[in-house]
C-alpha cells in the first residue's frame, strides 16, 4: 500500500489510459449497439471535457480527498480513526462506503432539480460509449469532490482505500458506459456484482422510468438493496434510444452547449 500511496497520480492514469484503450478495442469487435455519433467527435467532445474538469479541479480543490484523509489521520479525526478495526477490516468498511455513498449522490443528482441540471449533461449523450464515462459537467465534479472531501473527513477513510476505490471507480466507469457486448453466460455472471454495460445502459435510456433506475457506479447490489435495480429495458439494445426528450436526438450538442446547459431552459417534448 505504501507503493500505491507513493505514486497514486501514476497508477491511476495508467489503469485509466490501458482500460480506455481495452475497451474502446473491444467496442470494435463486439458493439452492443451501433454508434449514433462519429467516433472522432465524440471523444473530442468528452476528452474536452475530461481536460477542462481537471483543470478546473487544480485551480478551485487544490487538495483532494487524499489531502483531507491525511489531514484526519493525523488529527486522529474520523470515525475509523477512532474506532480500531485493523487496517483490512478499516479498508474493505471504506470501499463498501464510499461506494454506497456514491450511490446516493448519483440518485440526489436525480432527485434535486438544482443538480440535475448539472448532471443532465451526463444524459444528453446520444449513444454510450467508453469516453461517456467522464460526461459530467465541471460544477458537478466540483460538488461531488466536496461531497465525498465531506465524507472522507467524517468517517476518516484511509488514504490507501480511497486511492484503490478511485481506481476501481474509474475503472468500472468506462466499462459500465462502454459499447460493448459480452456472451450471455459471462453477462449474467458479472451481473451478479457489478454494474455491466447492459445494466446501465438501461439507466441512459430516454424512458422516465428506466432513467430513474440503476443509479449505481459499481456494485450493484446498492440497487438491489434500495430497489432501484430494473434487470431489463423496455427495447432490445439495438433500438434503446439513449438521451433525455428535452434535447435534439437528432445530433450531439456542442462543447459549449453542454457547459452551459445547466443555465438553460429546454422545452419538454412529452415524457413516456
Amino acid at each position: 500500500m505504501e507503493f500505491v500511496i507513493a505514486h497514486e497520480q501514476n497508477i491511476r492514469l495508467g489503469v485509466f489510459i490501458s482500460l480506455l484503450v481495452i475497451f474502446a478495442g473491444l467496442e470494435f469487435i463486439a458493439p452492443l449497439a451501433q454508434r449514433r455519433a462519429t467516433r472522432l467527435s465524440q471523444w473530442v467532445t468528452n476528452i474536452s471535457i475530461t481536460v477542462i474538469n481537471t483543470i478546473v479541479m487544480r485551480l478551485i480543490l487544490p487538495i483532494f480527498a487524499v489531502g483531507i484523509s491525511n489531514y484526519a489521520s493525523e488529527n486522529n479525526a474520523g470515525l475509523l480513526n477512532l474506532i480500531d478495526l485493523g487496517f483490512w477490516p478499516a479498508f474493505i468498511v471504506s470501499l463498501l462506503l464510499l461506494d454506497v455513498l456514491i450511490y446516493w449522490q448519483h440518485v440526489m443528482m436525480h432527485k434535486v432539480p438544482l443538480l440535475w441540471r448539472l448532471h443532465r449533461m451526463h444524459h444528453t449523450e446520444l449513444g454510450l460509449d467508453v469516453t461517456s464515462a467522464v460526461r459530467l459537467h465541471p460544477i458537478e465534479i466540483i460538488i461531488s469532490m466536496l461531497i465525498k472531501m465531506s465524507f472522507v473527513f467524517i468517517m476518516g477513510i484511509p488514504v490507501a482505500a480511497i486511492i484503490i476505490f478511485e481506481v476501481i471507480l474509474n475503472g468500472l466507469a468506462l466499462f459500465n458506459h462502454s459499447n460493448i457486448k459480452f456472451p450471455r453466460f459471462l453477462e449474467h455472471l458479472m451481473r451478479k456484482v457489478f454494474i455491466t454495460p447492459e445494466i446501465h445502459w438501461i439507466h441512459h435510456s430516454e424512458i422516465v422510468n428506466e432513467t430513474n433506475s440503476n443509479y449505481g457506479s459499481s456494485l450493484v447490489i446498492w440497487d438491489k438493496i434500495f430497489s432501484t435495480y430494473l434487470g431489463k429495458p423496455t427495447l432490445p439494445y439495438t433500438d434503446l434510444r439513449q438521451g433525455l426528450n428535452e434535447f435534439d436526438f437528432e445530433k450531439p450538442l456542442s462543447l459549449i452547449e453542454l457547459i452551459i446547459s445547466p443555465f438553460k431552459n429546454y422545452p419538454q417534448k412529452g415524457k413516456q
